[in-house]
């Protein structure tokens, strides 16, 4: 493990950019973009579309690990090149920003008011790539839509012993296990999940870290924050816009971002460079600001 980008991350002076949108959810990535379906007529195409919105970003003055801490990329973004050299490596020397990988193939069918993830039969063979590229860790994300006891404890388990695995690679891992935000039980499916994570901390070996969703009562995961076996809590924004995400998470002492949707909000196609750096520079100081709020 890079133990630069280890204090880095540690250090927490920023927040994690999610850049790791995947086939599923590129076409609403670019339509928000302002880029319609008419606009590509392939896969290949689409993901070309999305790799150069992404280049965008990251080449940005806006982006630089002053504010932003690292950023989680699409394995398929981690096999291009941003700026003449392999994405990772742009992002980590030329951007001072820490690189993750995205790893989870999807969600399975729900059930136990869960979605687990799916099977990874390549993943021995992803980390080892991801090693290769000089990427510094994993996320991998599953989702519970009810507190259901057993749903819990069936997503942390996965997402320890798959997280595990990842670490046998030398990679730090981040685990996401998601709780809508829009669930009338989502205290409770916190409370269950926060405890059923500090019994699996118990025996665990080498050091996590976590992204869960913004907490319904503020510092709620400050027991996950202080644990010596976790690096670092970020938060996602699970739905909520920018201004309310940024808001709630100034709250929470100790937790940094790692948003998506609320990084890219506003961005478009049509806009000019300067347009377009000045969107985002705005994005990330709201972001940093909260980040660093507590």
């Amino acid at each position: 493990m890079n133990e630069q980008q280890a204090a880095q991350v540690r250090a927490g002076q920023g927040f994690i950019a999610a850049l790791d949108q995947s086939g599923g959810s590129t076409p609403k990535a670019l339509r928000l973009y302002g880029i319609e379906e008419d606009a590509y007529g392939s896969d290949a195409e689409m993901f070309d579309l999305m790799h150069a919105m992404r280049s965008r970003i990251v080449q940005s003055p806006a982006f630089t690990g002053d504010k932003i801490v690292g950023a989680i990329l699409f394995e398929m973004t981690m096999d291009r090149e941003i700026g003449g050299k392999p994405s990772a490596a742009y992002m980590w020397e030329d951007r001072h920003v820490v690189p993750f990988l995205k790893v989870d193939k999807g969600l399975e069918d729900a059930a136990n008011g869960v979605k687990l993830m799916k099977p990874m039969p390549g993943l021995d063979e992803v980390c080892a790539r991801a090693v290769g590229h000089g990427v510094f860790g994993t996320k991998m994300r599953s989702v519970i839509d009810a507190a259901d006891a057993t749903g819990i404890k069936a997503i942390v388990d996965q997402q320890f012993e798959v997280g595990n695995q990842i670490l046998g690679h030398g990679l730090m891992p981040i685990l996401e296990p998601e709780v809508t935000i829009t669930i009338a039980d989502k205290a409770e499916a916190e409370a269950m999940l926060q405890d059923a994570i500090l019994e699996r901390l118990e025996s665990q070996d080498g050091e996590v870290m976590l992204k869960l969703s913004l907490p319904s009562v503020d510092n709620f995961y400050k027991p996950l924050i202080g644990h010596p076996k976790v690096m670092k809590v970020v938060a996602l924004s699970g739905g909520y816009a920018r201004d309310e995400a940024n808001a709630i998470l100034a709250r929470n002492a100790g937790m940094i971002a790692s948003f998506s949707r609320a990084l890219t909000e506003g961005l478009s196609a049509q806009q000019s460079d300067a347009e377009f750096n000045a969107m985002l520079g705005a994005a990330v100081d709201s972001i940093y600001a909260a980040s660093i709020a507590g």
